[in-house]
């Protein structure tokens, strides 16, 4: 059974009183190892994420590591709510890198209007100098993550038509077609309400691995594990029955939004991998697994 361990039991970052931006939550970040460094694109709240906490805003920093559990952090956010689809800012970042070029799909969250969230897409050379590109699907969606390669010659990327799991493709990152379900809650399990993709799909010999995360009727979130066809990646080969991690630390069932691990990326250094993710939408955890052990019976 595919399970991921924790590398370590406190978050590696936590809100920052000092800085007005992410005085309240830090969480759900894009991750990625590059240049011998493990570089974070994080969401960060001034107040606590949720409308009965008030009109927060929700901005992008980023944090850079040797280790990938110690890391530092610029003082300033690298997007902010400074475009009207971004009113109330960007959320959920999800990065590859695609030659050169690192791609970062995110929710630009406008409310101003019901329904008001769109997938975004950004592009950068360094990691903190972005380049907007706009909005991707002009109708209410989240949970976007591109795969970090083509696929039969065209670029590929999951999205979330509540409640389940789409895939989409296209030829030239504007327009998206052939958008077909991949996964789907199942009724009566911890998966039994909603599902959504995690970080980028990982290429494996056997196929591509998706982590994802999942809601139960209780809202509580874990994250799950499944395998696509690598030629066919609408097509999956196995999907494991049980959670590959669940809330259980303080800070995972406490919090803002309580009982919720929520991961928007991972790294891969070797062949260790590095999934970062949110502790009740108010901390940042990582747990790891070695690549030889994600493995579907």
């Amino acid at each position: 059974m595919i399970k991921l361990e924790r590398l370590t039991d406190k978050p590696v970052l936590q809100p920052l009183k000092e800085h007005e931006w992410e005085r309240e939550a830090v969480f759900n970040c894009a991750a990625i190892y590059d240049n011998g460094l493990f570089h974070l694109i994080y969401r960060a709240t001034d107040l606590g994420p949720h409308k009965k906490y008030g009109r927060y805003i929700s901005r992008f920093g980023y944090a850079v590591s040797k280790d990938g559990i110690n890391f530092l952090r610029l003082d300033k956010p690298i997007l902010s709510n400074d475009v009207p689809q971004e009113m109330r800012g960007c959320e959920d970042p999800r990065i590859v890198k695609i030659d050169d070029t690192y791609y970062m799909t995110y929710t630009g969250f406008g409310d101003r209007y019901e329904g008001d969230y769109r997938i975004c897409l950004a592009s950068s050379k360094n990691l903190i100098d972005w380049y907007r590109h706009g909005v991707l699907l002009d109708e209410p969606n989240k949970d976007a993550s591109l795969f970090p390669e083509k696929v039969n010659g065209k670029y590929v990327m999951f999205h979330r038509r509540y409640p389940d799991i789409w895939i989409a493709f296209s030829d030239d990152l504007v327009n998206w077609y052939d958008h077909t379900p991949v996964l789907k809650p199942v009724e009566g399990t911890w998966e039994s309400s909603r599902v959504g993709i995690a970080g980028p799909p990982i290429k494996t010999k056997d196929g591509w691995f998706a982590i994802y995360h999942a809601a139960d009727d209780k809202n509580v979130y874990r994250l799950g594990g499944a395998l696509l066809d690598l030629k066919d990646p609408k097509k999956v080969l196995a999907r494991q029955p049980e959670p590959i991690l669940e809330p259980e630390l303080e800070w995972e069932v406490s919090g803002y939004i309580p009982n919720v691990v929520f991961s928007c990326g991972h790294a891969l250094k070797e062949d260790k991998l590095y999934v970062y993710y949110g502790g009740a939408d108010t901390v940042i955890g990582v747990a790891g697994i070695d690549m030889k052990d994600i493995t579907f019976d």
